[in-house]
């Protein structure tokens, strides 16, 4: 076996240990997020983060500005 072999194998164990022992980002990848249009939110979302605190008042987890008419969208876990 080669040595790009050998250095492949041992990334590829790495990489799968990584993801079943710690909750890595490919099973986070795999988390889906729900959304809501805000129902407080007024005038045009520019920030994300005055969004997000809005949709935390609304029982959300988070929120977020899209869209093409800047609107302040909240999020939640499925």
């Amino acid at each position: 076996m080669g040595l790009s072999a050998k250095l492949f194998a041992v990334l590829l164990l790495l990489l799968i240990g990584y993801n079943t022992e710690t909750q890595g980002p490919i099973t986070m990848a795999l988390a889906r997020k729900c959304e809501s249009p805000s129902l407080k939110f007024r005038g045009p979302c520019s920030r994300d983060a005055n969004c997000a605190s809005v949709c935390l008042t609304e029982g959300f987890t988070g929120g977020e500005c899209k869209g093409l008419r800047h609107r302040c969208f909240c999020t939640r876990d499925c």
